[in-house]
Parts: C-alpha cells; sequence; structure tokens
C-alpha cells in the first residue's frame, strides 16, 4: 500500500462479501461474494471506505429498505451466516434460568479487522475478561473462531483460561442457533455482531466494525466522526447486502443479487467444489497446531 501510495498508483482492495459460502475459506471453499472497493475497506475504520460513504450518504429509499428487511428475514428463517446455512434441528446447552445470555464471538488475533479496528486489543482472552466486567451478572459463552479451532490461525486460549470469565465454551454448528438463543453479543470488530443486529440482539463493540457508529450498538471504541448518519436496521443492511458486495450464483456461475445466492444457501444449492480437500486441511491444521 505504501509503495502504491508512493507511485500514485491506484489501489483496489478486494475482500470477501459478508454472505460468503457453505465452508470457510480457509478449508479452501471459493466465495460467492466479494467486495471490491476504491477507497478503502470496510474494515478499516482510520480511513473512509465505500461501504462507509454509502452508509453515510447514499439515498437508501422505502422500496430498498423493505428489500432489505425481505432479504435480512429470509437470511434468519434459513438460519444463512457468513459460513453456513443451519436446515437442520440444532440442540444447544440449557441457559441458566433467570440469567442474561452474552455472546463473545472469538476472533482471529491477526487478522486484518482486528489490526485496523480493534483499537488496540487483540486478545480473545482479554475481549472475555472485558465483557464479563461489563456483565458481571450475566452468562457468558464464549465461541472460538473456527480457523484458530481448526489450527490454521493465531488466537487459541486454552479453556482453563477462557473459563474464569466465561460460563462455557461452545463449540460445533453454525454461528445462526447460537445467534438465536442468546440476548446480547459482546465483539471487538467479528461480523458476529452484524448478524446480531439483524436478530435484534443487543450489540456492545469493543473495536470500532464498520456496523458500529450507526446508531444501532453500544460503542466503546473510538468511532470516526465521518459517520453522522444514525440509520434504521434495515437501512444498514441494505447498504452491507446489497449495495456494497458483488455475488456470484454458484450454480451458474453467474453475477446475481443477494436473493439468489440466499436461495441456493437455503436450498444447500452452494456446494463446495473442492470439498474434497476439506479433510486435508483439517489435518493440516491439527499439526500446525503440534509444532507450532
Amino acid at each position: 500500500m505504501a509503495a502504491a501510495d508512493r507511485d500514485a498508483v491506484p489501489l483496489v482492495r478486494v475482500e470477501d462479501g459478508f454472505v460468503r459460502s457453505v465452508g470457510l475459506g480457509v478449508d479452501l471453499v471459493p466465495p460467492s461474494s466479494i467486495v471490491v472497493d476504491v477507497s478503502g475497506i470496510h474494515f478499516d475504520p482510520r480511513t473512509p471506505s465505500d461501504l462507509e460513504s454509502i452508509l453515510d450518504d447514499a439515498e437508501i429509499a422505502p422500496p430498498l429498505i423493505e428489500r432489505a428487511a425481505i432479504l435480512r428475514k429470509a437470511i434468519i428463517s434459513a438460519g444463512i451466516s457468513k459460513y453456513s446455512a443451519e436446515t437442520g434441528l440444532v440442540i444447544l446447552p440449557a441457559r441458566l434460568p433467570g440469567k442474561r445470555l452474552v455472546l463473545v464471538p472469538g476472533q482471529v488475533e491477526d487478522d486484518m479487522s482486528v489490526l485496523a479496528g480493534g483499537g488496540g486489543l487483540t486478545s480473545n482472552l482479554e475481549l472475555v475478561r472485558r465483557a464479563r466486567t461489563l456483565e458481571p451478572d450475566a452468562e457468558i459463552w464464549f465461541r472460538p473462531h473456527p480457523d484458530v479451532d481448526a489450527g490454521h490461525r493465531r488466537g487459541a486460549v486454552p479453556d482453563s483460561e477462557i473459563l474464569k470469565h466465561a460460563d462455557r465454551i461452545a463449540r460445533g454448528g453454525g454461528m445462526a442457533p447460537l445467534l438465536d438463543a442468546v440476548d446480547a453479543v459482546h465483539v471487538l470488530t467479528s461480523l458476529t455482531g452484524f448478524e446480531a443486529l439483524m436478530r435484534g440482539r443487543e450489540v456492545t463493540c469493543h473495536g470500532t466494525p464498520f456496523y458500529a457508529g450507526w446508531g444501532l450498538t453500544r460503542d466503546l471504541g473510538e468511532v470516526p466522526a465521518r459517520r453522522t448518519r444514525k440509520l434504521p436496521l434495515d437501512a444498514l443492511v441494505a447498504g452491507v447486502l446489497i449495495l456494497y458486495p458483488r455475488y456470484l450464483d454458484p450454480v451458474t456461475g453467474l453475477p446475481c443479487p443477494p436473493e439468489v445466492l440466499v436461495g441456493r444457501m437455503a436450498a444447500r444449492k452452494a456446494t463446495n467444489r473442492l470439498r474434497w480437500i476439506m479433510p486435508l486441511r483439517r489435518w493440516q491444521g491439527k499439526l500446525m497446531g503440534i509444532f507450532r
């Protein structure tokens, strides 16, 4: 990036979209959505991004907000999160009666969204500790990041350390059933916060994710003064899921609107053509964990 700035070379950043695929990128599952940003990137609040400009400046008319509401409800109904679509019955542990249930999702500690938007906080353990300090009477569940749990990325914390501050470690299954079960989430910069907002959950941001600063979250991180607009939920959804990303139909391989991809995921038609590689990647992760 510094070299591009020095030589006045235009820089375009490309990242995975927010409804990506059924399966993880680390397992070589190809994305069915991307974002292409010419002014910055959504996970770095230090500079403007195309998404920030959309959310702060674009006209988001009532028909688009209505479309976003329908899309949001379809995503929730199908149990879709960034990497999955839950179609079967998911049995979660029983929550403690009368207790507020709070989810803390872990992240990859050297992920660019953490380094750029975490405000100096990178530790999953510290995030859980801070959540406990703010929620002393709540039941807290910690969700390790799947790439970290698979051994491919940094951020693993011994269960014994997490359980000094959290009541349970929630592994396995998709994110959507967890979000349906909890009352609130505490995040650093995780996309889980946006997925929680879509489901009407309270969201506390310890860093500065793209969905912070629009009047929908409790913001503990520093929010850019550029974010001046207060948005209703479905205006945020419209910007994040309709106006900003680009989508590819996993069946035809052609560009499509988000509704088509969501429909494919709900119908279990967004398959991984490289699924034979996934067991090898799992074993690679385990070996990396042993020798790290």
